[in-house]
């Protein structure tokens, strides 16, 4: 293999006979004292004009004879080598200097000098340095190397995982969620269609090794607050992004509910009973009942409720599994709503360590625009939210901005692949030749969980059960 151009940080490698990489590959180019790591992000034919005119006739001439050529100079050898040339298109993504990743890409390889050799990931993790005392393992990558990412990458850290139906997203997250249980940490799922709930089983029926550590969830059931656990800043929040109370209705509201609170009677019921005497507007009382009606059907407060502390008290980690697949769009944002105002106010008191917030297909439950402030404030409290999507385009730019982790999964449609090339951390030929012809359950990981530097992984089969999938009438037998 030969270097046989470049534009821009763009470098065309020559390959002959059994010269071969796939897309995603990492290459090692060492001239001399100085070594260049390119990535292969496609490949095709060597090709010119008079090339295309020589197969061609070539190809009359053997349609046309019946007889064998004589070629005594084995001339039709190498012209066979020639027309299977390929090149392979390489992006610059780093150098070496001194067994160190450096920036430095100033300088150009030598086309006679420089060798050119596959890098393996293990040999490209020493010299990114790229270590951890918390491993995450997610598959292999192009030479069945085992590769692994880590729990320190993922902390304090917005993460995206996108990709087309079926192509392997929430099997990823699944992964994650499990490892980072095992290792300590406290996981909220917001689980839109209740496939998170065999994280506590393997494959086999046997429980899983966070079988204890898995809570599931049910708004209306197991899922149910105290107004006093709440507070008043958390259904605010509720009333006023879930259920679009007006300011003057809200106002009267916590009048209310202060009148009550110091009568040491404040619930859901009394709050009822109190608009309907209390001295008000019409309107302002139409609002508030029509609002307190949705509140008690959805069943989502009692005198004695679920409490973050307690499951969080009992240390090691675990995943709390908020099923919403069975209720409606509105409760869907009052649970939202609730459990991230609780989170916060919890944060901030220093009452629960840092929460890792998994949110499967959130922009269904959740304003866009209320997200970016979620994303901007929640980092700092120590809310780390990682987001599952089949549709790129509904999370909005200034989400992509703050994005520090990106695992993507196949894209063909060139709506979702134009949104990502021109958001993603890796540039647009990278995304469009890569992303477009991956299998399933391979994704390119880009971002701080990498090095910034994009790598193709295999994503290992899972070991606990897994839910969610596609339910189908007609299925294959035999």
């Amino acid at each position: 293999m030969k270097i046989l151009s470049k534009n821009g940080n763009e470098l065309l490698l020559l390959a002959v006979k059994e010269d071969s990489a796939a897309k995603g590959d990492y290459m090692l180019i060492e001239d001399r004292r100085r070594s260049m790591v390119v990535q292969v992000y496609d490949e095709e034919y060597l090709s010119s004009q008079s090339l295309v005119e020589d197969i061609v006739r070539e190809e009359v001439v053997n349609a046309s004879s019946v007889e064998n050529s004589h070629d005594p100079l084995n001339i039709g050898s190498l012209s066979r080598l020639v027309r299977d040339a390929r090149i392979f298109r390489a992006k610059i993504r780093a150098s070496i200097n001194n067994g160190k990743v450096s920036s430095d890409i100033t300088w150009l390889p030598s086309r006679v000098e420089s060798k050119i050799r596959r890098l393996a990931m293990k040999e490209l993790d020493s010299f990114l340095g790229r270590r951890g005392v918390f491993p995450i393992p997610l598959g292999r990558t192009g030479e069945s190397e085992d590769f692994e990412i880590y729990a320190e990458d993922l902390d304090g850290k917005l993460t995206i995982i996108t990709g087309k139906k079926e192509s392997g997203k929430s099997h990823l997250s699944k992964m994650l969620v499990k490892t980072l249980v095992q290792h300590g940490a406290f996981v909220v799922i917001f689980d839109l269609n209740n496939e998170y709930n065999g994280l506590g089983w393997n494959r086999d029926g046997t429980p899983s090794v966070i079988n204890r550590q898995v809570k599931i969830l049910e708004p209306g059931k197991t899922l149910k607050f105290s107004l006093n656990y709440c507070g008043k800043g958390a259904v605010s929040g509720m009333l006023k992004n879930a259920l679009d109370m007006p300011a003057a209705s809200l106002r009267e509201f916590f009048r209310i509910w202060d009148w009550l609170q110091n009568k040491q009677s404040l619930s859901i019921d009394t709050i009822g009973n109190t608009v309907n005497t209390w001295n008000i507007n019409e309107l302002v009382r139409d609002a508030l009942i029509s609002r307190i009606h949705v509140i008690q059907s959805s069943r989502l407060f009692a005198d004695s409720g679920f409490q973050f502390e307690d499951v969080i008290a009992m240390g090691g980690g675990a995943a709390m599994v908020i099923n919403m697949g069975e209720v409606s769009p509105t409760v869907r944002r009052m649970v939202v709503e609730m459990v991230l105002s609780k989170l916060v106010d919890l944060l901030e008191r220093k009452v629960i360590p840092p929460i890792f917030l998994f949110a499967e297909e959130a922009h269904l439950y959740i304003r866009d625009t209320y997200w970016e402030d979620i994303v901007t404030r929640m980092r700092h409290f120590g809310i780390y939210t990682t987001f599952i999507t089949n549709q790129p385009d509904a999370i909005s730019d200034g989400i992509y901005r703050q994005v520090d982790n990106i695992f993507l999964f196949n894209f063909t449609n060139d709506v979702d692949l134009d949104k990502i090339s021109k958001v993603s951390l890796a540039d647009n030929d990278t995304i469009r030749s890569i992303v477009r012809t991956l299998p399933q359950r391979h994704c390119l990981a880009i971002g701080k969980a990498v090095s910034d530097l994009p790598i193709v992984v295999r994503v290992a089969a899972a070991e606990v059960l897994t839910l969610g999938e596609t339910k189908k009438f007609f299925n294959k037998k035999g």
